[in-house]
């Protein structure tokens, strides 16, 4: 799922294909294109082979890699970060090379830092085409890149994460110890009843990163945990899909756990909604939204956006023994970016599992909050009349 929705408005922005009217700060968007015939869908499991598929996958339209962490000093300062790269399809197929700026792919990313203990949240975004090597995305070795933002191998467990702007900087060595997690059905993540409405997905996670984070000149070393999000696809959200809630959970006993809530516009849940648990040894569980119950527990509006966010929540999953609350870390991790409006920040986890203390960290993202998103996401030929 993940943001989607900020770098397609983005890039269809930057190229003409959505023309804005002016209205303050906000964009009335009109005359959407949104024809996907000709790339490939997400219509099943497919043959997964990595390394090869940590590289880029230009037969779908969209396609990101996502990178989100909760670090931490020797002393217990702690930090959020995000580091996204996507990709975005001009064509499904290959346009003729007449120079070396002229290329079939665009590239967009966000970078943030959560300073938790001076409550600073620094939010950052970048476009690029691919030509002329100032974006773009290899397999082997796989690494992925807007200019001097990037993912680099170092070996094949090892990946570099490199990214600064305004005087904030991370550098990081990111290990991972586990194999690929295949979410949904062997990486087939369902998010609509419309056939093709759906992505390839794996994740990375519980893998243990160290480095620096730089705050205005100020160097701190770090340590923790990162995880990594890779989806592709071509397909949109269901009209009366408003916007969806994303977590990532990575527990102290090795364990990790995602889910998504894609919700509808009544406040009732899609049937698509799921999500995956990960032991500490790699074993995996499927979840299907009768498995869960989140309750929201406390709420934050933004002074930015107005928007009000779910801040606070309670999760239980009676299968796994697992009762947690989950908070922000803080409470101001909202991106006004572009296009887009959404919250995507560091959470922290307490609770018990299986009669035991458990605690942890991760990643929450909110979207359609500020603005729904099946009005510019979902099937424009059943919205072109509103």
């Amino acid at each position: 799922m993940r943001s989607l929705l900020s770098f397609m408005l983005s890039l269809l922005l930057l190229f003409g294909w959505i023309r804005p009217a002016m209205a303050g700060t906000e964009l009335n968007w009109i005359e959407v294109e949104t024809n996907r015939s000709g790339y490939e869908k997400a219509t099943g499991p497919r043959e997964w082979q990595f390394p090869r598929d940590f590289g880029p996958h230009e037969a779908y339209q969209t396609e990101w890699w996502y990178y989100t962490g909760n670090l931490e000093t020797e002393a217990g300062r702690a930090f959020g970060f995000q580091l996204t790269f996507f990709r975005q399809a001009v064509k499904p197929t290959e346009v003729q090379a007449t120079s070396d700026w002229r290329n079939n792919q665009i590239y967009s990313a966000h970078f943030t830092v959560s300073d938790i203990q001076a409550k600073q949240f620094y939010d950052f975004e970048r476009f690029s085409r691919s030509g002329n090597g100032l974006a773009g995305a290899n397999s082997e070795p796989y690494t992925v890149w807007l200019e001097d933002w990037s993912v680099d191998t170092i070996d094949n467990r090892i990946v570099k994460i490199n990214a600064e702007d305004s005087d904030i900087k991370i550098n990081l060595d990111v290990e991972n110890l586990m194999k690929p997690v295949l979410q949904g059905d062997h990486g087939f993540s369902v998010k609509g009843i419309d056939p093709g409405n759906a992505s390839q997905y794996y994740s990375l996670v519980q893998q243990k990163t160290h480095g620096t984070i730089e705050i205005k000149g100020e160097s701190h070393q770090v340590k923790g945990l990162t995880w990594k999000d890779h989806e592709f696809s071509t397909s949109a959200l269901s009209q009366g899909t408003v916007g969806w809630d994303w977590f990532s959970i990575q527990l102290n006993d090795g364990s990790a756990l995602m889910l998504y809530l894609l919700r509808r516009e009544n406040g009732e849940l899609e049937a698509t909604s799921a999500g995956k648990y990960v032991a500490a040894d790699g074993q995996t569980t499927a979840l299907t939204l009768d498995d869960w119950q989140i309750a929201v527990l406390d709420r934050w509006q933004s002074p930015h956006s107005k928007a009000t966010y779910p801040s606070q929540w309670k999760l239980a999953i009676p299968k796994l023994g697992l009762n947690l609350q989950a908070q922000a870390w803080m409470n101001d991790q909202e991106l006004n970016t572009a296009t887009a409006t959404y919250w995507e920040g560091a959470v922290k986890y307490d609770g018990v599992k299986q009669d035991k203390p458990v605690s942890g960290n991760g990643y929450v993202e909110l979207t359609g909050y500020a603005t729904r998103l099946d009005t510019v996401l979902g099937d424009r030929t059943q919205l072109s009349d509103n």
